[in-house]
This record gives structure tokens, C-alpha cells and sequence, in this order.
């Protein structure tokens, strides 16, 4: 199916990265410890999450709704984004596709 977009891709995905990168513990996600993450410098650390949020975002083309822990990524089609939910929390990120 895939998600559809009209919005430039490498905005999506940078958006999305930024989204990830705020998970707690979003490193098991590229099934890293906490030292190995800390051992990355900033430029490293953009490029992982960058390769994970494209990896999502295709991903969420065949699954809408993907749990990590607590937090979730969510596709909604009818308002053409993607819902970041961090937690119990209920604090969400909005990545618009339009």
C-alpha cells in the first residue's frame, strides 16, 4: 500500500528522525546499549536515526501503528500524517506528509 506523501521526503525524514531521537532509549531501536549510543558523535547519531526513520516510514506502508515500548508511531491516512505518542505521557509529535 505505502504511505503516501506530496511533502518533500528528506522533510518527512527529518522530522521523523528528530521525533525518534526523542524516544527514551530510542538506541535499542538500532539494537545498541546506552554506551555504545554515547560512543557515536552527533553526526553519527543523526545518520542511525535518519536510516531508522526511513525504515519506519516505509514500514508503516504495510503496518499503520508500530509500538516501541510505551511509545508508538502511528500513520493516519485520512489526515495525511504521522503521530508521534511518547509514553503514558501522551505528548505527541505531528510529522505532516502534505
Amino acid at each position: 500500500m505505502g504511505v503516501k506523501f506530496a511533502r518533500e521526503y528528506e522533510m518527512i525524514i527529518t522530522d521523523l528522525a528528530q521525533a525518534i531521537g526523542d524516544i527514551e532509549g530510542c538506541f535499542e531501536l538500532l539494537e545498541m546499549d546506552a554506551a555504545q549510543w554515547a560512543q557515536l558523535d552527533e553526526a553519527d547519531r543523526v545518520e542511525c536515526l535518519r536510516t531508522l526513520a526511513d525504515d519506519i516510514f516505509y514500514g508503516l506502508g504495510s503496518e499503520s501503528k508500530m509500538s516501541f515500548g510505551n511509545d508508538v508511531i502511528a500513520h493516519d491516512n485520512k489526515k495525511h500524517l504521522i503521530q508521534v505518542t511518547y509514553g503514558d505521557q501522551k505528548i505527541v509529535r505531528i510529522i505532516p506528509l502534505i
